[in-house]
């Protein structure tokens, strides 16, 4: 071959070599952006409720306080050998006994958690008349994890682009009462929540539940048809995550998921899984039970209790796939 002929054919094949090069990171890059973004349209929540911690109190006649260290520390223990979780929430009833050394105590094993995390009160938390009011409440647990600041009890935070989570207080603390009430301010702002994220996938997190799992006139919600018909005005998806009536329950009414986690200290000793996974076509939502490992406390609290199967659930309330189909713009 000529000499300028091999040049040329050198020129060429240089010049090749830098245009593969340059199409094989474009398309690393969009494999990476894909990925990226295939991720951020994932968020995966674990929910943790009515903890009961308590340090010096004997067992009841359905709840294993004497055990709540040890199923406590199971719990953290499956989460951070499980994950990762974008965060953890605890909702609710973190205490047994609403006193500050009790909190306390929490806080150090909550503070084992591997992921933020973030809780919400329960009527076990508040002291009605005494120093732990929701005031201190909050300034505990926002000196205790960076994650959580501001003074309201009520709190919202974006985890993850494309997800809002709204932390709500339903806890009465005028008189002492095992019902839960959204007082008027509070309404007023998560309407201002739900209507500046109508794009967005909302998490709602409440102690006392919108959506009752069974009928309980003394632990319901009062105004629980006003919260239920604001949720109702709205089309983007929404999962309220809820406790207090230490059950299994998951439902869904159009585009709104109701998921009722149990008690950690009373059967079936366990917490909720939720895992969220959105596009613009639609919203799937995989819910799952984990139960404790500490097999011997969880046998013992069932032989404690009447009714475990309404505690249980059923197989689709302890592991079920919702799906939400978005409107059409």
């Amino acid at each position: 071959m000529p000499k300028k002929f091999l040049k040329k054919a050198k020129k060429e094949s240089f010049f090749q070599k830098v245009v593969n090069f340059v199409l094989t990171i474009f398309i690393a890059c969009a494999i990476s952006s894909q990925m990226c973004t295939a991720a951020n349209n994932n968020l995966r929540i674990a929910q943790i409720s009515d903890v009961h911690y308590s340090s010096y109190e004997e067992n009841t006649s359905y709840k294993m306080l004497k055990k709540s260290s040890s199923l406590l520390e199971d719990a953290i223990f499956q989460l951070n050998t499980s994950g990762p979780y974008d965060f953890v929430i605890f909702t609710g009833d973190l205490v047994n006994t609403p006193k500050e050394t009790e909190l306390e105590n929490f806080l150090k094993y909550a503070d084992k958690i591997n992921y933020p995390w973030y809780a919400i009160d329960g009527n076990h938390d508040i002291a009605v008349g005494g120093t732990l009011t929701k005031q201190k409440f909050k300034k505990m647990l926002n000196s205790n994890n960076r994650n959580m600041h501001g003074d309201s009890i009520y709190y919202a935070f974006t985890p993850k682009r494309g997800f809002r989570v709204i932390c709500l207080d339903s806890i009465i603390d005028y008189k002492i009462t095992t019902n839960g009430e959204l007082y008027k301010t509070e309404t007023e702002w998560l309407k201002e929540e739900l209507d500046n994220h109508t794009s967005d996938v909302v998490i709602i997190c409440t102690h006392v539940p919108i959506d009752e799992p069974f009928s309980s006139p003394s632990h319901k919600m009062k105004n629980e048809y006003e919260i239920k018909s604001l949720l109702k005005g709205y089309t983007n998806p929404i999962i309220v995550l809820q406790g207090h009536y230490h059950c299994v329950r998951a439902r869904q009414s159009d585009n709104i998921i109701y998921i009722s986690s149990p008690s950690l200290v009373s059967y079936p000793n366990g917490f909720r899984i939720i895992n969220i996974n959105s596009n613009k076509k639609r919203t799937l939502v995989d819910v799952f039970l984990k139960e404790t490992n500490l097999k011997e406390i969880q046998t013992r609290a069932k032989l404690r209790v009447l009714g475990t199967d309404n505690l249980h659930g059923t197989d689709t309330d302890r592991n079920i796939t919702f799906e939400i189909t978005k409107n059409k713009e």
